[in-house]
């Protein structure tokens, strides 16, 4: 009878130490979760000049049908790095396409700011005089797509879509008209960015549960 006793005993014994190894586990994961999950970048559009629809121009210089622009892309992360795949930008007006342009693929670093500048010639040049409107300005449409992976210490994330976008207005000097950074946000048709959950985590709940 006592050697039962003693056996059940050993059991629960054994049974709390590892009830207290998984949850003592589970918060450990959480805390790290939270701690290092990483935020997605932070695009906007700094620069844009069409020589085409600057109207100080000549008849000669206004032929020049680029679309001349920059955009910045930052890192937000203090403690992950962020690879970018290639990083295509649409240019569209009125659901019509003008023109794309691809960023070569690039690492950022941690709180990391990067300025892309490109140049790129319409698909066809009658949509560049497609776009200005009645008042003179003129309005496009910017859209960047791409995917990432976040560095956290030693290990790289899975890749997560981002896509994100911006109208544009232009001035009658050809130039964007707002002075500040257009922020480009998340497109409808975007893929959110997950936030990743420790499989330890969803394991240890999986075993507490079996075990009770």
């Amino acid at each position: 009878m006592d050697l039962d006793q003693d056996t059940d005993n050993g059991g629960r014994s054994c049974c709390s130490c590892c009830l207290s190894f998984i949850f003592t586990a589970g918060l450990t994961s959480l805390f790290l979760w939270l701690s290092l999950r990483p935020d997605k970048p932070k695009c906007s559009i700094e620069y844009f000049y069409v020589p085409a629809l600057n109207k100080s121009l000549d008849a000669h210089s206004r032929l020049n049908t680029t679309l001349n622009f920059m955009v910045r892309l930052a890192n937000p992360n203090r403690d992950q790095g962020i690879y970018y795949d290639d990083v295509h930008l649409s240019f569209s007006n009125t659901n019509s396409s003008v023109a794309n342009y691809t960023v070569p693929r690039f690492y950022q670093g941690h709180k990391k700011k990067a300025k892309k500048w490109g140049q790129t010639l319409p698909v066809n040049n009658q949509t560049v005089s497609r776009a200005v409107l009645t008042n003179g300005s003129a309005v496009f449409r910017m859209d960047l797509k791409t995917r990432v992976r976040f560095k956290i210490l030693f290990w790289k994330t899975k890749r997560y879509g981002i896509e994100v976008g911006a109208d544009v207005e232009v001035n009658g000097d050809g130039v964007k008209a707002h002075k500040k950074g257009l922020k480009m946000k998340k497109s409808d048709s975007s893929i959110r960015l997950r936030s990743y959950f420790p499989i330890c985590v969803l394991m240890n709940l999986l075993v507490l549960f079996v075990i009770r």
